[in-house]
């Protein structure tokens, strides 16, 4: 199953909550934690992730917090996720820390196919903006219906939401 993990999913929760504050204005990390009932501390070293991939800017000082480095329109899902993460990838053999680990390398007839469906979700996660999960549209992606089989259980609701 694919998924965000837990650290990924705090960092979007914080960097909406900054794309909502005032302009300008530094939030620490215990008042974002506060909000989301997120542990600070874990929230505090997500925050320093991202602020070393300059998706966010840090302020020290007793007025300082974290700002957006950027308008929220110009961060895109993937560079979160692999700030926070390391690069996304769909199967475990492809993760950066098991490249060529898997016992099946001189086997697998499938690690090509895969490396295709892993390049298009980055491709993907690259196009989706920070704005669009906090309320914006989604982008126009073509994908050919004869490529996809969408499961019957999956319930896609098309209003939009915000991230507060």
């Amino acid at each position: 199953m694919i998924s965000l993990s837990k650290q990924t999913d705090y960092g979007l929760l914080a960097l909406s909550y900054l794309a909502h504050v005032k302009t300008g204005r530094a939030v620490n990390a215990r008042e974002i934690a506060i909000e989301y009932g997120i542990p600070q501390e874990l929230l505090a070293k997500i925050l320093q992730r991202l602020a070393r991939a300059r998706l966010v800017v840090s302020t020290a000082g007793p007025n300082g917090g974290y700002r957006l480095a950027k308008p929220a329109e110009q961060i895109s899902i993937g560079a979160v996720i692999e700030a926070i993460d390391g690069p996304p990838a769909f199967v475990y053999c492809m993760k950066e820390e098991h490249l060529n680990a898997c016992e099946q390398m001189p086997r697998c007839t499938i690690r090509a196919p895969l490396a295709r469906i892993n390049a298009r979700l980055l491709q993907m996660l690259n196009l989706i903006t920070l704005a669009e999960i906090c309320g914006g549209e989604a982008p126009a992606v073509q994908v050919p219906t004869d490529e996809i089989d969408i499961m019957p259980s999956q319930k896609v609701s098309k209003k939009n939401t915000t991230c507060q």
